[in-house]
């Protein structure tokens, strides 16, 4: 016997035109299988086309839809702070970006939203607790931006991205606090700065673990291999955890690389 479809009865208050999702967005789909697709996970989907449903076509996930929402988002975040923030070094900028594009804020965002209870989810996923799940909201909100971008184009993805992501966070920070808020993720803005530099990725590796079991103390070294007339880069730091001990280090290769985003 199929269980029931527990997520689309949430789901459909949406389908009909200015569903309430639709208000949040502040945009009415003229592509209603947009919204609809940026609203079904995997789960929903495969175990439709396994049921066998007769319908006219087989059921979309979001996957791709979040592959081109993830890109739409990187876009207008860095165009809205290259233009809002002319005099800021290419180091600060990425790392307020990798602030602004965190899955932590995306999630904050899809719960103000109340993203959750609209997603398409299987019976499965619906009974682990899918709805509150943070990768699926994220997830599904990056589908949305992609369905606003497909339905009505960039800017439109844009004054969303701008007036519910970038601008209420940016206010929340400060003009002060933007200057100097705590990147956590440094490895990302890391990667970020080398891209575009177009210097090659980090390397990290352990090269000390020492302590008991239950306090160990990791060392790991970071290394940029030299490209052209620029030296190799290496940075060495600990953490409690390898992934702590690779932020850490990255933080270092970070103010190395980009002195000037401290001033």
């Amino acid at each position: 016997m199929k269980p029931p479809d527990l997520s689309l009865k949430e789901a459909s208050k949406d389908t009909s035109k200015d569903g309430p999702l639709e208000a949040a967005l502040g945009h009415t789909f003229q592509r209603r299988e947009l919204l609809e697709q940026a609203l079904t996970h995997s789960s929903h989907a495969h175990e439709s086309e396994d049921m066998g449903d007769a319908r006219p076509a087989p059921q979309r996930d979001n996957e791709q839809m979040e592959f081109l929402g993830d890109a739409v988002l990187g876009f207008v975040t860095s165009r809205a702070l290259f233009q809002r923030f002319p005099g800021y070094h290419e180091g600060k900028l990425s790392k307020l970006r990798a602030h602004l594009v965190s899955a932590r804020h995306l999630a904050n965002v899809a719960l103000e939203l109340d993203l959750g209870k609209y997603l398409r989810l299987g019976y499965g996923e619906e009974k682990s607790g899918g709805r509150n799940k943070a990768a699926l909201l994220v997830n599904a909100l990056e589908a949305l931006l992609a369905a606003l971008y497909l339905d009505a184009g960039l800017e439109a993805a844009a004054g969303f991205i701008l007036g519910r992501i970038v601008e209420p966070e940016l206010a929340r920070l400060g003009a002060e606090a933007t200057e100097t808020f705590p990147v956590t993720d440094h490895k990302s803005a890391l990667q970020e700065l080398l891209q575009a530099r177009g210097r090659p990725q980090p390397v990290y590796a352990l090269v000390k673990e020492e302590g008991p079991e239950h306090r160990k103390t990791f060392t790991v070294e970071l290394q940029v291999a030299a490209d052209g007339p620029r030296k190799e880069l290496r940075a060495r730091a600990s953490g409690s955890t390898k992934k702590a001990a690779e932020q850490n280090a990255a933080r270092k290769a970070l103010e190395k690389l980009a002195p000037a985003s401290n001033h």
